[in-house]
């Protein structure tokens, strides 16, 4: 845990509000609400679901941590609005968004050849356009205000290398790194950088629907021999938001325990290893 009174010197965040779109999920996003919290930010913690932001977000609003809690679907125009409302109104000047929603229910996986145009734009919804659109407001917003700022995304560890029957979700992940990777070249000028990180497989509560706890699995296949946390995601994203990377723009951190590293852990079927579910491993490749 950072020490409240050196964490906001050292990050440079004090005084500086940062949206975290995705901040109720009880994963990444709840764990990056708090961290930036602690570091001195006032934290617009974005939700679609109320009942999520009361669960793992309005918590951190009872201990005295500076997080505004807004209900807000910020894959629509209005949704957008609503956020930049909030933090418009917040005390502090605008700093920084960090993109966490998204991701991928488990009845997305399939092979290729069963996806439907349906499956795709709903992914590439969920995943790119919300990161895209979002980034597109904060920056106009920021530029509006003639201020500096750093903008963050989540993509993973399938948008950066194959992801065998979940081509539409890996591809939308990939997207997003192009994406960063054009939006830093179009907005250095105006001091806003752009990264994002593409965790490996993390144990959050969306991940547990298709991965088992399995000790000696995660020593086979992850260099350090085990699944991340979502504090240490949470805790590269906190660097690239803050003045400690001040010369850092378009890249993607990969934050995987060295998973990428021993990346043959698919096996003969092509399927993950980490998809112990025979049911599942079934269903998803016929």
């Amino acid at each position: 845990m950072i020490e409240e009174s050196l964490a906001p010197d050292f990050f440079g965040l004090k005084g500086r509000v940062v949206i975290v779109a995705g901040a109720g999920g009880g994963g990444i996003g709840t764990a990056v609400t708090r961290l930036i919290a602690t570091a001195g930010a006032t934290v617009i913690g974005v939700s679609r679901s109320r009942d999520n932001l009361a669960e793992h977000v309005e918590p951190l609003v009872a201990e005295g941590l500076p997080v505004v809690s807004v209900a807000a679907d910020v894959g629509t125009e209005e949704g957008v609005a609503t956020v930049l409302r909030h933090a418009r109104s917040a005390p502090g000047d605008l700093h920084g968004l960090v993109n966490v929603a998204g991701g991928a229910a488990a009845h997305t996986w399939m092979p290729a050849t069963r996806v439907t145009r349906a499956d795709w734009r709903g992914l590439f919804a969920q995943n790119l356009e919300t990161m895209f659109f979002m980034s597109q407001a904060v920056a106009a917003e920021l530029r509006a205000q003639g201020r500096p700022g750093s903008l963050v995304s989540i993509s993973s560890i399938s948008g950066m290398n194959t992801a065998p029957f979940h081509i539409a979700y890996g591809t939308a992940k990939a997207a997003l790194v192009a994406a960063t990777r054009t939006l830093a070249v179009e907005l250095a000028s105006d001091g806003i950088r752009v990264n994002a990180v593409a965790p490996g497989v993390t144990a959050t509560p969306a991940s547990t629907a298709y991965v088992a706890d399995d000790p000696e699995r995660d020593r086979r296949a992850i260099a350090m021999g085990r699944r991340g946390r979502p504090e240490e995601q949470a805790g590269p994203i906190l660097f690239l938001l803050s003045d400690l990377s001040s010369y850092i723009t378009g890249q993607t951190l990969l934050v995987d325990g060295g998973l990428n590293l021993k990346w043959p852990h698919l096996g003969a079927d092509n399927t993950s290893l980490f998809l112990e579910d025979e049911s599942f491993r079934a269903a998803i490749t016929r």
